[in-house]
């Protein structure tokens, strides 16, 4: 039961950033500044995030390996 939980929370997180990921690009191709410099402010906010979800997923995946090892103990007690 808890890790369905967390399952469907981590889905609706997902969707939410992506949703909000999409709609940003949306509104940065609608905006009124020239098509340059939308462009390199699109490349910007993406290498930003991209680097962002690197650092949740590093974090991410430090949590899991802590959980791994602490459900190891204690099925060795």
């Amino acid at each position: 039961m808890y890790f369905e939980d967390q399952k469907n929370t981590f889905n609706f997180v997902s969707g939410l950033i992506i949703g909000a990921l999409v709609g940003a690009g949306i509104a940065l191709m609608a905006a009124p500044t020239s098509g340059k410099r939308t462009r390199r402010k699109m490349l910007r906010r993406v290498l930003n995030a991209r680097r962002a979800a690197g650092e949740h997923v590093d974090d991410w995946t430090a949590d899991l390996r802590s959980a791994v090892r602490s459900g190891r103990r204690r099925l060795r007690t």
